[in-house]
């Protein structure tokens, strides 16, 4: 068993930029509403290959971030087939061991698992992502003077282990679950933009 994953990322949570999760500190507020999508532009599980499907967690963190206890809703790519469906959660809830399987115990519950449309889209540093019809948002990475995105390497905390990650800022950030009863919107608030490479 095993897997190789290529692609990108898109999060964004309640904390203002850059997010104090990422080295370890308390998030802003104490507690941390968010979400994460990470687009495979290429890759396969178990031989399964999950090239151009996306993933969605939706999460809501009620303190430091490594101390996990995490109550997520999973939003998994509708296009994806049954046997795609299982081996992405599989590998992201720590079946076939590798780098997801570090942030799998961070889980506390897994409210939901839902099958919705997902539009993920990241050219250029201009991020969006649309799951469903609960959750949207628009980001850009911070970069340096000469338009460089600024890297986050080398945290204590990351959704994308070994791989760079952009702070950045996410000008609009809307989740809204009514069979959950979570509702949040945020302007300007915290974004990561990233590349990632897995293989477990």
């Amino acid at each position: 068993m095993g897997y190789m994953l290529e692609g990108k990322l898109l999060e964004a949570c309640s904390c203002n930029g850059p997010c104090p999760c990422w080295v370890g500190d308390d998030p802003d507020g104490g507690a941390c509403d968010a979400f994460l999508a990470y687009h495979y532009d290429r890759g396969q599980i178990n031989g399964v290959d999950v090239s151009g499907l996306t993933l969605g967690i939706v999460a809501r963190i009620p303190g430091n971030v490594l101390q996990g206890n995490w109550k997520i809703v999973v939003q998994v790519d509708s296009r994806a087939t049954p046997q795609q469906k299982e081996a992405i959660l599989g590998a992201h809830t720590g079946r076939f061991g590798g780098p997801l399987a570090d942030l799998a115990p961070l889980i506390g519950e897994v409210v939901a698992i839902q099958d919705v449309p997902i539009e993920f889209n990241l050219e250029k540093g201009e991020g969006t992502i649309r799951m469903g019809d609960g959750v949207s948002a628009e980001m850009h990475p911070y970069t340096d003077t000469q338009g460089r995105p600024t890297k986050l390497v080398d945290t204590v905390f990351s959704t994308i282990p070994g791989s760079p990650a952009y702070p950045g800022k996410a000008m609009s950030h809307r989740v809204n679950l009514p069979e959950q009863g979570w509702h949040w919107e945020f302007n300007g608030r915290n974004a990561v933009l990233g590349d990632f490479r897995f293989e477990g």
